[in-house]
């Protein structure tokens, strides 16, 4: 594939004069003044299996591509004033720092912070900023399940999904693959647009109608029916509820460590350089 490659280029660019001149350095392809592009800057563009008609095209874009853009910053050296230049200068360096410290810094953060959040200092942290962290939409606790109309024991179904007991584990486990669809975990916050999901009958214009604490539901559709209990709904702007934020409280708590991780090893850095005399700040 590399050996097609090279040879449509090749091809490809002797029957243009503009890309060769009789400098033209030993496997180059194209040249815009001094700068030129080799055979090895394009021995992967095309994927293996690419027709030759693809190829020729994939190529021949690329090297305009590169071409345009070589004219296009000579030109730019040229027009664009002094101060702009220096300005964008200025910019490019600050832009490498920011990178190059960026990059050190998530070194080491990554081999020095504790990852390991335990239950307790999450739920510490809960109850002390809980106020922080309120619902941004309806947040609801539901089980339900999903069954054909002839379903040999709809009604044992519908009378212990509406009255729910732990006891009943075996049953349901036992009756899971008859069922369509279901949910019975009703310990676990969902938002709406999961509600909306797995409910479809359900939409923002009629969920007041469904969607509140203790609510019975049975809705036929079609051949199917849908039964759901809502166990307990609360509204936007209220207190997330614990369970439902644990995920979002370890990652602020994350998040914090390696803040402050990194506030002390920018002051052991400069403390250090200070003591060892590489860092001074002389009075104007």
């Amino acid at each position: 594939m590399h050996s097609k490659i090279l040879a449509i280029a090749a091809l490809m660019l002797l029957a243009s004069c503009s890309f060769f001149t009789p400098e033209a350095k030993s496997e180059s392809i194209a040249r815009v003044g001094d700068d030129f592009l080799f055979k090895s800057d394009i021995t992967d563009l095309v994927p293996p299996g690419t027709s030759k008609e693809d190829s020729t095209v994939i190529v021949r874009s690329f090297i305009d591509r590169w071409a345009s853009q070589k004219l296009l910053i000579k030109a730019a050296e040229v027009n664009l004033s002094n101060k702009k230049k220096s300005a964008f200068d200025t910019l490019i360096q600050q832009y490498k720092v920011d990178l190059y410290v960026k990059a050190y810094l998530e070194e080491v953060v990554k081999s020095t912070v504790d990852t390991v959040v335990s239950e307790d200092e999450i739920e510490a942290y809960y109850k002390k900023n809980k106020e922080n962290f309120k619902t941004t939409g309806t947040l609801v606790r539901l089980r339900f399940v999903n069954l054909s109309k002839d379903h040999p024991k709809f009604e044992t179904i519908r009378s212990k999904l509406f009255d729910f007991r732990k006891s009943d584990k075996k049953f349901w486990e036992a009756q899971s693959i008859k069922l369509n669809n279901f949910a019975l975990n009703d310990s676990v916050w969902v938002d709406m647009n999961q509600v909306y999901s797995k409910l479809p009958f359900i939409n923002p214009d009629n969920r007041d109608e469904y969607i509140s604490s203790g609510k019975k539901i049975e809705h036929t559709d079609g051949k199917n029916i849908y039964l759901a209990k809502i166990a307990h709904v609360i509204d936007k702007n209220q207190i997330a509820p614990y369970q439902y934020i644990k995920p979002t409280l370890r990652e602020v708590i994350l998040n914090q460590r390696k803040l402050d991780l990194i506030k002390k090893f920018q002051k052991e850095i400069t403390d250090d350089a200070i003591k060892d005399k590489k860092y001074e700040v002389y009075k104007p």
